[in-house]
């Protein structure tokens, strides 16, 4: 009597639909304890990172952190320019209420609204000095 040749290929077959369903179910679940293990990371934080970026709703009073985390991808991080204009002396061109307006309101491609109202104020008194 001979044996069926579909039957191994139908065990394969049904042993690998069960392994993907037992590693989606552990993947739930490893998915929830990522989630809440990250919450807990940010709980513990309590504000500002080791870098000194400000996390969401907090502003930071160091003009160098808000630019690197707001403005350095389109004007560079040493103020040189790029896709964004050279700020390097920008306090010659600009008066520190014009670099404010500049900041919140934009200008060209810059769009508006790339920092609140008081990194802005910060920003461009910094930027003022540059001359």
């Amino acid at each position: 009597m001979r044996r069926n040749p579909v039957v191994p290929y139908a065990l394969i077959a049904l042993l690998g639909i069960l392994a993907v369903i037992v590693i989606s179910v552990i993947g739930l679940d490893q998915r929830e304890q990522i989630h809440q293990a990250e919450e807990g990371e940010q709980t513990e934080e309590g504000g500002e990172s080791s870098e000194g970026e400000s996390s969401e709703g907090e502003t930071s009073d160091d003009p160098e952190a808000i630019f690197e985390s707001n403005c350095s991808s389109c004007h560079g991080a040493d103020l040189s320019g790029g896709a964004g204009p050279d700020l390097t002396q920008v306090g010659s061109r600009l008066s520190e209420e014009e670099i404010h307006d500049v900041i919140i309101n934009g200008r060209g491609s810059m769009p508006a609204g790339m920092a609140t109202e008081q990194e802005a104020e910060v920003l461009a008194a910094w930027l003022a000095e540059k001359k």
